[in-house]
């Protein structure tokens, strides 16, 4: 395969969304569109979890998407840090969210932001299952773990 030959198949991959990511290994995900009835619920000690995608993007290292959903009570995970950021958006119930060492009550619509390296936890503080929407992203900038 020649110079031309090679630029026009890896144009080609890029526009229909299937370009390689630098390594190689793993497909970028172009635009998509996730059917919830598609995602299977898996039940967890805590509740479930429906898992969406972990993959590169154009602009992004790797882009995880899922929603859990938590009993009344329970954590998913003692309090924890990552070098990730990541974005919480809580569709149902009422949670307590530990946000820059307070505990802080929040609703639905409610939204929570934890920053890379931050101590963030998590519990779910009402009557019903709280459920909620994380995105996760890793980037060049992602410090390394």
């Amino acid at each position: 395969m020649n110079r031309r030959e090679l630029f026009v198949a890896l144009a080609a991959a890029a526009v229909t969304g299937e370009a390689l990511t630098a390594n190689g290994s793993e497909p970028v995900m172009g635009s998509t569109v996730f059917d919830w009835n598609s995602i299977p619920e898996k039940p967890t000690k805590y509740g479930s979890v429906r898992s969406f995608v972990s993959r590169p993007t154009a602009t992004l290292e790797n882009l995880e998407l899922h929603v859990t959903t938590l009993n009344p009570g329970m954590s998913p995970h003692p309090p924890h840090r990552h070098p990730n950021e990541e974005m919480l958006i809580l569709r149902q119930g009422t949670v307590e969210t530990l946000s820059n060492g307070v505990w802080k009550r929040v609703g639905p619509g409610s939204v929570i932001f934890n920053a890379s390296n931050v101590l963030h936890g998590l519990k779910n503080v009402g009557t019903e299952p709280a459920i909620y929407h994380v995105i996760n992203w890793k980037t060049a900038a992602t410090p390394k773990a």
